[in-house]
């Protein structure tokens, strides 16, 4: 399969962006975490008037919910048909090569790093793709910390988990 080359990805992120930011696509940053809070006043039958951020994310929610759906269904159709690499699987093969063959410890840390990463993410005033796509490209002081330490948690978490000399 032939791979787009690295600034092709990036000329094509940028006009995502430019047509999120515009009057003509969105009109706001690009980001996820807001569609949480929206799908739960719904799903909770919550009055907007009586939760003020319910009413403030009205209309940002409904767009992020199709672009969650559309990232999913995209994703699944792109690794069903053009790459041919779908599988389902809760222990991936990274995991069981290097960390073990356990499912229980799979979900644990699994579910303990993204809790640990949506805390620093909303301590930063964002969610992870808000910061890294929306708030980078604007020079967003606090996408910038949120960035730095995320690569350096990377790094860190990197150490612990692969081995010397692999």
């Amino acid at each position: 399969m032939h791979r787009l080359p690295w600034w092709m990805g990036g000329i094509l992120m940028a006009g995502l962006l430019l047509m999120t930011f515009s009057i003509y696509g969105a009109d706001r940053p690009l980001g996820a975490s807001t569609y949480v809070p929206y799908f739960a006043g719904i799903l909770f039958d919550l009055d907007p008037h009586k939760y003020a951020y319910l009413k403030e994310i009205d209309k940002a929610g409904a767009w992020e919910g199709v672009l969650l759906l559309g990232a999913l269904f995209g994703g699944f159709v792109t690794s069903v048909f053009l790459t041919k690499s779908f599988r389902f699987s809760l222990i991936p093969t990274a995991w069981k090569k290097y960390k073990n063959n356990s499912v229980v410890s799979r979900l644990l840390w699994s579910f303990v790093s993204g809790f640990v990463m949506i805390i620093g993410a909303r301590m930063a005033g964002g969610c992870t793709s808000g910061h890294f796509m929306s708030g980078m490209t604007q020079l967003a002081v606090s996408s910038m910390i949120f960035g730095t330490v995320v690569m350096i948690s990377l790094l860190i978490t990197g150490r612990f988990f692969y081995k010397r000399g692999e």
